[in-house]
């Protein structure tokens, strides 16, 4: 399975983050593949959070009208 499939069932399930790809998708470069799967048409948003240490963060979060679409 590419990374970017990976990415794309990881937020069917919820927001993700870059230390939530590198986890699970072993992916280093999240923010290309968000921009991979944007470039299929998937819509995504993107939040900055705070995390408990004070840096801000960038988090992924899928568009509900997308949970069901597939990645080429």
């Amino acid at each position: 399975m590419s990374q970017a499939n990976m990415i794309m069932e990881m937020l069917k399930r919820g927001p993700v983050t870059a230390m939530d790809a590198l986890q699970e998708a072993n992916c280093f470069r999240l923010a290309a593949r968000i921009a991979d799967l944007r470039q299929q048409g998937i819509e995504i948003e993107t939040e900055t959070v705070t995390t408990p240490t004070g840096k801000h963060i960038a988090q992924y979060k899928l568009k509900e009208s997308d949970h069901g679409r597939q990645v080429n």
